[in-house]
């Protein structure tokens, strides 16, 4: 089957993007109870960085091809509070069969705020929603 970069034309090491959020009552810590603190919490600063780094790859993916998240290792390094935005950007770092790894940093408007590494997988999209609907 060979690597996904030969593959799927554009799929390459180095390809990045950025997404970012208004921090909101839905994004704090105490809202996901992950903590009683009304910062930006860890669930969501996940989140932010696997829509950072779905973002990078999706324009060169084909029709019926979709990334899913499989791994992420994350550092949460300082707190934000609500109504500041934050940002994260993610890039591709390896390509190995159809496993994409990224490094992901994000920021507040005044720090550095995270790091993670975050693995996703190209699916087919129609097997991948057949074989969620079996569960059912």
């Amino acid at each position: 089957m060979g690597s996904y970069e030969a593959e799927i034309p554009g799929l390459v090491v180095g390809l990045e993007a950025e997404a970012s959020w208004v921090v909101e009552d839905r994004h704090l810590a105490s809202y996901w109870g992950s903590g009683l603190a009304r910062v930006f919490g860890t669930p969501m600063l996940v989140a932010l960085c696997e829509e950072a780094s779905r973002l990078a790859v999706e324009p060169v993916l084909p029709p019926g091809k979709q990334t899913v998240g499989t791994w992420v290792s994350l550092r949460h390094l300082a707190a934000t509070p609500p109504g500041m935005r934050v940002r994260a950007r993610a890039r591709l770092v390896e390509v190995r069969g159809t496993r994409l790894r990224f490094r992901v940093e994000a920021w507040d408007e005044t720090e550095r705020i995270g790091e993670a590494e975050h693995e996703r997988v190209v699916v087919d999209s129609s097997a991948f929603h057949q074989k969620i609907a079996g569960k059912l």
